[in-house]
């Protein structure tokens, strides 16, 4: 019998290292961009094209490499970090294992531009599928130019799976940022379609966080705090937000040694420190940098390297929580203490003339004895069976299962009471109805949107001032994925800038209601689904605002106005709950009214 293991070709294993080091645009993307980093470079510029499965270009200024060093760097396993295991647990740099650059050009068409500072001459490499196609001397400037063409064309099942181009252009974003904000020193320009859409020129960390993160809708500037703490174990030092800019969607990077990671661990210790400081659902956001001796950490036990193994995680999440707990008391962030005369209690005044109380009176009985015992006989009937007759097999009676209760009619003789401007309360069947009036009118709208994306036809109410609203480019990629829906329920915007857009029209129902906030809502609930369902957008859009349309708490109502909301209420086939899982109306029994009395 013949010998069945043999050794795979290079190109078949490097495309299967591709699998778990390439997994999509954005992960090339990082891999090409840390290679800059290692070489030493000032600027990078970053090129991409239909969301860059067509095109990743990555320039920078670096040391460049000399004509032997290029053709070995797409060498599976060639490396110029480590000689030897022990300097595994001694790395500083981004990457560190070779198998980048094999496994991209195993699935791409690469071509290099490299030069040194002291040669004249630079080399021109071109590799497809891991075949050297051409290598020849050309004229380049100082530092590598990298194009990765066609990503994945020899894999069609991995290129068919990817996403659309905005979904990769706004992985390839995220990833951009992790980087940026880890090198501020450095200079770096996104281009996407001919189109600059971030330039972050060199400048200081908290400088750089405001030039990523900060726009008019949401400002970082004076709602950072410094984060700063030196031990022998790890040094801590960066910024956290204050609770009033927390949000469902916050900015959250942890970063080691100039790498970005995620540790669950060390964010529940964030939010041990803001506890009670927030509102129910929102976190804080932050950016803690971690300087540590390379042998306290592994960062070599996942492909992606985002996963790190620390040797004393216990000691350094009780560091940062207490770091955090110092930087929010050194600045005195606590929740404040709102004292009103309405949360008072209403104490009664002592009589002024003293008065005589009474000893209660005891009553007991003096025939009544514990200890006296009466014997009942048993009277065990016979036949017993027969109270418990056993229903017929053959016989299958449908049950019709009856509501719990009876919605009330609702006409012109219906008697409606407002109470404290929140509820709406009306007789019915089986006893008193309470109606939430916030979140009524918030089920009307939420079906009424609904039915205006499918016929695409909505109300729309012209801007006498255009409202400008300015996003972050992932957020203003979220939104444009939005725009033909927005449209169809009345709103109209014309994009002024990458980051900008002009507000002309909203839909009429939004009434007063500011746009701006709105739109951002809209946007930050989306993200929150990370679905790319047409639908369950729709339907996380059209809560969102219908939540910001409907009549808000405190405001009063007429009779007209409750009834015409409960007659609505109805029309759209009423339910108790929204999809959210909130109580619209409940019914109060005649049975829980009794209780109180």
């Amino acid at each position: 019998m013949s010998d069945i293991i043999h050794l795979l070709p290079d190109n078949v294993a490097n495309q299967i290292a591709a699998g778990e080091v390439i997994q999509r645009p954005a992960s090339c993307l990082k891999e090409l961009v840390e290679n800059s980093l290692d070489a030493g470079a000032t600027h990078i510029r970053i090129v991409v094209l239909n969301g860059g499965r067509e095109l990743l270009q990555v320039i920078d200024n670096g040391k460049g490499m000399s004509p032997a060093d290029v053709r070995m760097a797409f060498e599976r396993h060639a490396t110029s970090k480590i000689s030897q295991a022990s300097d595994l647990f001694q790395l500083r740099t981004m990457g560190f294992r070779g198998e980048a650059l094999a496994s991209i050009c195993a699935v791409a068409h690469v071509e290099v531009y490299t030069r040194r500072p002291e040669d004249e001459m630079g080399t021109r490499l071109e590799i497809e599928g891991s075949t050297v196609v051409n290598q020849e001397f050309a004229q380049c400037p100082v530092g590598t130019n990298i194009r990765v063409k066609n990503l994945f064309y020899n894999v069609p099942a991995r290129r068919r799976f990817l996403k659309t181009d905005q979904t990769e252009l706004r992985n390839i974003i995220t990833e951009y940022h992790r980087i940026a904000l880890v090198y501020p020193q450095v200079q770096f320009t996104l281009v996407n379609n001919d189109e600059v859409i971030s330039d972050l020129p060199r400048c200081s960390t908290k400088q750089r966080i405001e030039a990523i993160f900060g726009h008019a809708s949401k400002p970082f500037t004076g709602n950072l705090v410094d984060v700063m703490a030196n031990t022998e174990l790890v040094n801590i030092h960066g910024f956290i937000g204050k609770p009033e800019m927390s949000a469902k969607n916050s900015q959250q990077y942890f970063f080691v040694n100039g790498r970005y990671m995620r540790h669950p661990y060390f964010h529940k210790a964030i939010l041990t420190a803001y506890s009670g400081l927030l509102a129910a659902d929102h976190t804080p956001s932050y950016f803690i940098y971690f300087d540590i001796q390379p042998d306290a950490i592994d960062v070599n036990i996942h492909p992606t390297k985002t996963e790190i193994k620390f040797v004393d995680e216990q000691a350094i999440f009780q560091i940062l929580l207490a770091t955090v707990r110092e930087a929010l008391g050194k600045f005195n962030i606590a929740p404040s203490l709102d004292f009103t005369l309405e949360t008072q209690i209403d104490m009664p005044a002592m009589p002024q003339q003293p008065t005589t109380i009474a000893m209660p009176r005891l009553q007991v009985d003096p025939n009544y004895n514990p200890f006296k015992q009466t014997s009942y006989p048993r009277n065990v009937s016979a036949g017993w069976e027969q109270l418990y007759p056993a229903a017929p097999v053959e016989q299958h009676a449908i049950q019709v299962e009856q509501p719990l209760f009876v919605l009330p009619e609702v006409n012109e003789q219906t008697p409606l009471i407002q109470w404290q401007n929140k509820y709406i309360l009306l007789p019915a069947e089986s006893g008193l109805m309470m109606v939430h009036q916030h979140r009524v009118h918030v089920a009307i709208l939420y079906q009424e949107l609904l039915k205006q994306f499918d016929m695409q036809q909505g109300a729309s109410q012209s801007l006498l001032f255009p409202e400008v609203l300015e996003l972050s480019y992932e957020d203003v990629l979220t939104l444009q994925s939005l725009m033909d829906d927005l449209q169809a329920i009345g709103f109209s915007m014309d994009q002024l800038s990458p980051t900008a857009f002009t507000i002309t029209a909203v839909p009429s129902q939004l009434g007063a209601v500011n746009p701006c906030e709105t739109l951002l809502q809209v946007v930050h609930q989306v993200q929150d689904t990370g679905s790319n369902a047409t639908q369950q957008w729709r339907e996380t859009m059209a809560m969102a605002l219908a939540d910001r349309m409907a009549i808000p708490m405190g405001r009063s109502l007429s009779d007209a106005e409750m009834r015409d909301l409960l007659m609505r209420f109805y029309e759209n086939q009423a339910s108790q709950y929204l999809t959210n899982g909130q109580t619209i109306f409940t019914i109060i029994t005649p049975d829980e009214v009794q209780k109180r009395f």
